[in-house]
């Protein structure tokens, strides 16, 4: 469920990021395999399976949501769509990865370009590769901690009226 206090919140973002920095690590090195295009299956598959798991840690998943009741429902699609967060409380689809990435296109862009330098030019692909995925894991889930805080608030309100 939604982490209720801040210190649970605090660490469900920091077990969440060394769950990011751990798969950020696994797609830089697939990405210093010099075959065009692999990197980029890695990167979206990464993310297709990731970003769930960041949701269902803190209680954001579609399904979870789903399993409030009508008025805890409301209240967390108000505090989602006030966060402006792609993801949080949503089914994750490729598409939805594909825009994502578009957020760090020129990265990534310079490290297909990259790949093509022996050595040099992989461990930069490697490098990019690392960024990229974690700018857009890290936003995601600064975005879920801001969810779960405004919810946190509005959820004690509410239990207080």
């Amino acid at each position: 469920m939604i982490p209720g206090t801040p210190e649970a919140i605090e660490r469900v973002a920091e077990r969440c990021r060394r769950l990011v920095k751990r798969r950020a690590l696994m797609a830089a090195g697939v990405a210093m395999v010099p075959l065009p295009g692999l990197d980029w299956l890695t990167d979206i598959g990464v993310l297709v399976r990731l970003l769930p798991e960041i949701n269902q840690a803190f209680g954001l998943s579609a399904e979870q949501v789903e399993r409030l009741s009508p008025q805890r429902r409301v209240v967390v699609y108000k505090a989602l769509s006030a966060a402006g967060g792609m993801v949080a409380g949503r089914i994750v689809t490729r598409e939805v990865v594909l825009q994502l990435l578009k957020l760090v296109g020129v990265r990534l862009s310079t490290q297909q370009a990259a790949k093509y330098l022996p050595i040099a030019g992989q461990a930069l692909s490697a490098a990019l590769t690392y960024s990229a995925l974690k700018f857009v894991c890290q936003q995601h889930i600064a975005q879920c901690e801001a969810v779960a805080r405004q919810l946190q608030l509005t959820m004690s309100r509410v239990d207080a009226s």
